[in-house]
């Protein structure tokens, strides 16, 4: 059964999508069957997997709905070493629908069921804020991945996250846990981004993965040209750390 993992954090613009498209490709890389589930209608991770968000007949939305399965809507890249049911601004409506549809917090992990057997991970990249495709994916989910910015204001938004997971596991999924917290676009000259670093380490302990994704410009242009880092410049910082990130995951869940 595979691993469902949540790339979740309300605050925008901490490396969210560029991490789920960067693991993907990573864990793939290394040899695992991976499926990336675009939930954020900007479908940033669909573009950046190298599909066009603008032409697409099957989305997570069909999904969501129950207008089309898993199956239908998959679509298998073997040039970035992951599969992906993409995303356009079309799940703005399924969000608006799911508003008054039974069981609409558990609608995807009811969808999920079947295709969990298939992949060894599902990551799911969720919008930059708390609404009801942020509560399905938390819910579908068996952990929480946060990437967080070093920066003060990054905390802040962290423990609100937490707060949310933990009403989560005790009114919706039982199962959910934080599986790590990702430092991302981390400049070790920094003092205050440091400051940081050592406070989310004193505060979560083993939950903070060893693996740091540094300020890389590689990793800043390889979504323009619709790949992961590790396809587009193999030997920059940025690739290299998100594949010891993936190699951390596997080694946490053997």
């Amino acid at each position: 059964m595979g691993q469902v993992i949540t790339i979740a954090n309300q605050k925008g613009g901490v490396g969210k999508t560029t991490t789920s498209i960067n693991l993907a490709a990573s864990l793939g890389f290394l040899g695992e069957k991976v499926l990336l589930l675009d939930m954020d209608p900007q479908g940033n991770a669909t573009m950046g997997s190298g599909v066009n968000k603008h032409n697409l007949s099957k989305t997570s939305c069909e999904v969501l709905l129950g207008e089309a399965t898993f199956d239908d809507a998959i679509i298998h890249l073997e040039q970035v070493k992951y599969d992906i049911v993409p995303a356009n601004a079309d799940l703005t409506a399924a969000e608006v629908g799911l508003m008054d549809a039974a069981l609409r917090e558990r609608r995807l992990r009811l969808a999920m069921e079947d295709i969990r057997r298939i992949y060894d991970y599902i990551l799911i990249d969720c919008p930059p804020s708390l609404n009801m495709l942020t509560l399905n994916a938390l819910v579908a989910a068996d952990g929480v991945l946060i990437p967080i910015q070093t920066e003060y204001y990054a905390l802040e938004g962290l423990s609100a996250l937490v707060s949310t997971i933990k009403q989560i596991r005790a009114n919706r999924n039982p199962e959910l846990e934080i599986v790590g917290i990702l430092r991302t676009m981390h400049d070790p000259r920094n003092n205050l981004a440091n400051d940081v670093s050592a406070q989310l380490i004193r505060h979560f302990k083993e939950r903070v993965y060893h693996a740091i994704i540094p300020r890389n410009v590689r990793v800043a242009e390889a979504p323009s040209h619709g790949l992961p880092v590790l396809m587009y410049d193999k030997d920059s910082r940025g690739a290299e750390a998100y594949l010891e990130l993936a190699k951390e995951m596997l080694r946490n869940k053997s």
